[in-house]
């Protein structure tokens, strides 16, 4: 698992930590039940406080995305597909709206949206 962190970033640590780690899980390049490495050894790894990495296994155990066993560590959920599916979603939406709000600057109709959206599918396609 890379986890690049910035400190020129503007966002947390613990929720870079997170971001990152959540992305690796919704996007399947972590599978259900994989362990994630200790929360000392990620600390030990990135050169950060054990609290920073203990916060951020926190707040993705919250959001269901890992599971923590006492004296076994961490693991990623075997949570349901269709939860999966909504958290990716929850993802799009936000990258949605920010293009919106970036066509909105450029003063693009969203006609015009849509059709920059189907052009850059048609060029997938090919």
């Amino acid at each position: 698992m890379n986890i690049i962190l910035s400190n020129a970033s503007d966002e947390p640590i613990y929720g870079q930590i997170v971001r990152q780690i959540r992305s690796l899980i919704l996007n399947s390049e972590l599978d259900p039940g994989q362990s994630l490495p200790s929360i000392r050894q990620l600390a030990k790894d990135l050169g950060i406080s054990v609290i920073t990495t203990k916060r951020a296994y926190e707040e993705l155990e919250k959001e269901g995305l890992i599971d923590s066993v006492v004296g076994k560590g961490s693991f990623v959920s075997g949570a349901n597909p269709q939860f999966i599916r909504e958290q990716r979603l929850k993802q799009l939406e936000s990258k949605l709206a920010d293009i919106v709000e970036e066509s909105r600057s450029l003063q693009l109709t969203l006609e015009e949206l849509f059709d920059h959206i189907r052009l850059i599918d048609q060029g997938m396609e090919e």
